[in-house]
């Protein structure tokens, strides 16, 4: 199919599928998309494209500065804005040809596990149970996992926070990848929580993530959380290495598997799909090693202590006065003494963003900053402590004498990755997140992250890919689409996606 049919595609397919909400701003049918894609075209013919996106339709989320779209981060208070500039993925993106096909919905700010929580109204996923009823798309990137789904774009961008790449990627069947931390620009990307926060990709499939991420996986000076192209180097240098450049190709790979991951929570549907999983990849010739990572019983606790600590700070600026969305009226009630951006932020924020302000201001108050900020803190770097004594492959960027002594304390399993689930269940249905006596709609819909939180606060590359498994009963023929977590050690993400390729779409 030509590049020009594939645009026309997704195009049709956004019009149709307009009532999943995965769209805040589309791209125009009558734009200048059409000339791109012609001159994409063309330079494929003379065997001379820009690169493996030269033409594609790419969303991108809307919480990711683009120049010609507004972006709103699906909150009341940036609803009207519009970005001077664009960000670097985007720019990336330009420049190898790609043309942005519009800004996909999302939780607010990224504040959420459904994409419920958005002032353009909650994005639908396209599956549903056996009984008819909606379900939950994900979050916070659920807008470009339906976009990815429902072929109204060829890939997408999201953010990955604590999971809201690969929770929507499990949740719709698409695959969900979370780079390692640092290696994609965060520049342009509205922040929510900075030491956190990770540009990262959706798509159809594994070939298609990589296509992409190496596009994007360049230095950028203006990021200071980006790698500097000698860590870069030293990445690259510290996985030629032969005992992990053999990885795949002449050696079969140790899997680890958590023990902590096996909770009691974990639906059976789930659990098989693991199990099968693992059984698959023993099958090729890969060995599968039980391995304990203590830490990560305490990684939601922390997370939800960092994430809105960070937050609240990150979100002090909106107030109104130098853009956005300010209140119409006396926003202090005409009285001198108060505040005078009040309503504009109680009226701009939605109820998740203003409930995870208030959790991260009390978490930085000087009376509570030790018992909460500062141990969460600790507990992170037990987490990251953790992941570097099961894996084979030392943390390339660590200091040498931290090298030294993981040397010299006995490895417990030396595994290349691990494989886990992605969530703990299937999707819910949206009727009963929307309900707000339901126990999904309280802070019980937290606990979605379990499994993929650890991942995030130790920086670890992540993919999410969909596997489909069979009831107990093979003769049932009942099948279910379950998302495999693959977490590899940090820059593994080439062995990450090559795992998770060998995994995408089986029928376990």
């Amino acid at each position: 199919m030509s590049l020009l049919r594939k645009a026309e595609k997704c195009i049709a397919n956004s019009k149709s599928n307009a009532a999943l909400n995965a769209f805040i701003t589309t791209v125009q049918r009558t734009g200048s998309w059409r000339e791109q894609v012609k001159d994409a075209e063309l330079r494929r013919e003379l065997g001379k494209p820009k690169s493996k996106m030269d033409g594609r339709f790419i969303a991108v989320k809307d919480n990711i500065c683009t120049r010609d779209y507004p972006t709103t981060c699906a909150s009341g208070i940036l609803a009207k804005y519009t970005s001077p500039y664009n960000a670097t993925v985007v720019e990336l993106l330009l420049e190898a040809g790609a043309i942005v096909a519009g800004k996909t919905n999302l939780d607010e700010f990224g504040m959420g596990s459904h994409s419920v929580h958005s002032w353009f109204g909650p994005v639908k996923s396209p599956l549903a149970d056996q009984e008819g009823q909606i379900l939950s798309a994900g979050g916070s990137s659920g807008g470009s996992a339906v976009a990815v789904a429902t072929d109204q774009c060829h890939a997408a961008l999201g953010t990955d926070t604590g999971g809201s790449i690969r929770l929507p990627a499990a949740y719709t069947g698409t695959v969900g990848f979370k780079p390692s931390y640092g290696l994609v620009s965060r520049w342009g990307v509205v922040a929510y929580a900075n030491s956190l926060d990770t540009v990262g990709i959706l798509a159809k499939d594994t070939s298609s993530a990589r296509d992409l991420f190496r596009i994007l996986n360049q230095h950028d000076p203006r990021d200071p959380t980006n790698l500097s192209a000698f860590s870069r180097s030293r990445i690259s240098a510290h996985l030629e290495r032969p005992a992990l450049a053999s990885r795949m190709t002449s050696s079969p790979l140790r899997i680890g598997v958590p023990i902590e991951y096996n909770i009691h929570e974990l639906d059976p549907s789930v659990r098989r799909a693991w199990s099968r999983s693992l059984r698959y990849l023993r099958d090729q010739g890969h060995t599968i090693h039980p391995v304990s990572l203590p830490a990560t019983r305490l990684a939601l606790s922390a997370y939800y202590v960092l994430a809105p600590a960070e937050a609240s700070s990150n979100l002090a600026k909106y107030d109104g006065v130098r853009y956005g969305y300010r209140f119409d009226g006396p926003d202090s009630d005409g009285q001198p003494e108060n505040y005078l951006y009040a309503k504009t932020r109680g009226d701009g924020f939605g109820s998740e963003v203003k409930r995870r302000i208030l959790l991260g201001a009390f978490s930085l108050s000087a009376d509570t900053i030790d018992n909460y900020f500062i141990q969460a803190q600790r507990v992170r770097r037990l987490i990251q402590r953790d992941f570097n004594t099961v894996f084979k492959a030392e943390q390339p960027l660590a200091p040498a004498h931290h090298t030294a002594a993981g040397n010299q304390a006995s490895k417990e399993a030396d595994v290349d990755v691990l494989i886990c689930p992605t969530a703990p269940s299937c999707p819910p249905r949206m009727s009963e997140i929307m309900d707000k006596k339901s126990a999904l709609a309280s802070l019980d819909a937290y606990t979605n992250d379990v499994f993929t939180v650890p991942a995030s606060l130790a920086g670890l590359p992540a993919v999410s890919v969909p596997v489909t498994v069979g009831a107990e009963d093979k003769d049932s023929g009942d099948m279910n689409q379950v998302g495999i977590q693959v977490i590899g050690q940090y820059g593994d993400d080439e062995l990450v996606l090559k795992v998770g390729e060998s995994l995408h779409d089986r029928r376990l």
